[in-house]
């Protein structure tokens, strides 16, 4: 209209794409330069039943490349929010995602979690009917111009299974973009609900709406279904509540799905594999063997090099992961490839803080003094250089776990616990065992 060409019709469809016949066809060229100019993204061609645009092969690629990082996002969130510990998720070719879900117990739960679309809507009820044909029926000369029929969710009143389909308009109040949380509630049956709470955008959206909409119903639209559509008392602006006959783990799914925010694009799972503990136990076994290994070749050289201080050293590496393995337990980190690797480390880590204590013991026997002082001054020399480089190991950990995704994740977990624990066993553990062989009969004068 800005450019004086008036349309007389637009219709797309998949295969042809944007089609848009003028009202008067001598201003096709005027209309194809001017959308050439506005949407270079756009393949713009005439024909004989008009003008068609198409997305550009370039556009296409950029438009899907894009669509799979937000869904890759989407779903990490609602994973993170599910629970699931040290999780895989990755692009795999041009428009597939991999999701790797280590220990769930409920695969179908996590299916809906993962493939639910979740695009929450509000939208203006006009008219309803207990069937499609009824609705349909209202109307003999077609529906009104930017309205649609949706389904809405069976409910039971009076111990009767009713559905209502609602004539509602297509373009919504306001959309799940401006949802700015959704949390569990009890709707006014004591039933499990979901509570949801706007955007200053769309609080202030829904209450210049909703004040005119006073006596009317609003459709609560959830992937194209009405869940439930209240009658406006009064105007509405923040706060809003979604009930369909919920169990409490379908409200607090939902509720997580629309936290994590809608997917851009329907995904449907193309293939489901439940790896069994055969292959994981093999890595695992080999990964352990390897850990096993090196402890033997880090005690050796110990005991070789601070002879019954070596091995004391071992027995509070060994002390060490058995706390760390407690500690997996009582945390419920799951076991992965990754963690693994966090522990071996966390060995050689161990043993670096009791070779610190040993050379600071060391330094103080040179001077002469009697082994019970150097012990003493030896630990408390070496408590701030191990202090310190474990902590900056804990900051580097934290912010893996923080930022990093997957096995990263379970890396950092591992090393994290290990640190702590490492701490306390060279420090303390240490100490107590050296303390005990120091207050036997005999001072052992060749334990360093």
């Amino acid at each position: 209209s800005k450019n004086k060409i008036e349309v007389l019709s637009v219709k797309v469809s998949k295969e042809k794409g944007i089609t848009i016949v003028l009202l008067d066809p001598t201003q096709t060229n005027n209309a194809i330069n001017i959308l050439r100019k506005e949407f270079p993204q756009l393949e713009i061609i005439a024909n004989n039943s008009g003008i068609t645009a198409k997305f550009k092969e370039w556009e296409l690629k950029r438009i899907k490349s894009q669509t799979i990082k937000q869904a890759i996002e989407t779903l990490r969130n609602r994973i993170d929010e599910f629970g699931t510990l040290n999780p895989n998720i990755a692009r795999k070719g041009e428009d597939r995602i991999l999701v790797e879900l280590p220990g769930v117990v409920d695969p179908e739960r996590a299916k809906s979690i993962i493939g639910r679309t979740a695009q929450l809507e509000i939208k203006e009820v006009i008219d309803t009917a207990y069937s499609k044909e009824e609705l349909l029926k209202k109307y003999p000369d077609g529906l009104p111009e930017g309205t649609e029929i949706l389904e809405g969710v069976e409910k039971e009143v009076d111990g009767q299974k009713i559905k209502e389909w609602f004539l509602v308009k297509k373009t919504p109040i306001i959309s799940g973009e401006m949802l700015k949380d959704a949390r569990v509630g009890m709707d006014n049956r004591n039933k499990p609900a979901v509570n949801f709470e706007l955007t200053s955008e769309g609080a202030e959206k829904f209450g210049e709406a909703t004040a005119k909409m006073i006596g009317k119903r609003l459709a609560i639209v959830l992937d194209n279904k009405v869940m439930s559509a209240p009658v406006v008392r009064s105007r509405i602006s923040s706060a809003g509540q979604i009930t369909g006959d919920f169990t409490t783990q379908e409200a607090t799914d939902l509720a997580i799905v629309l936290r994590a925010g809608a997917l851009p694009a329907p995904v449907y799972i193309l293939e489901e594999r439940v790896i069994g503990p055969t292959l994981g136990k093999e890595s695992i076994e080999k990964t352990v063997k390897a850990g096993i290994f090196a402890l033997a070749l880090v005690g050796l050289f110990m005991i070789y090099r601070y002879a019954i201080s070596g091995f004391i050293s071992v027995m509070a590496l060994l002390l060490n992961g058995l706390f760390l393995w407690a500690a997996m337990v009582i945390l419920d980190v799951t076991l992965t490839l990754p963690g693994i690797a966090g522990i071996i480390l966390n060995i050689g880590m161990a043993v670096d803080a009791n070779v610190i204590i040993f050379e600071r013991i060391k330094e103080e026997l040179r001077k002469g003094i009697t082994l019970r002082v150097a012990v003493e001054e030896g630990f408390k020399r070496a408590w701030d250089a191990i202090f310190d480089a474990q902590i900056t190991t804990l900051i580097a950990a934290f912010v893996l776990f923080q930022f990093g995704t997957g096995p990263l994740k379970g890396f950092a977990a591992t090393l994290s616990i290990g640190t702590v624990i490492s701490i306390f066993t060279a420090l303390f553990v240490t100490k107590v065992f050296i303390d005990l062989i120091l207050g036997g009969k005999k001072q052992l004068k060749y334990a360093f």
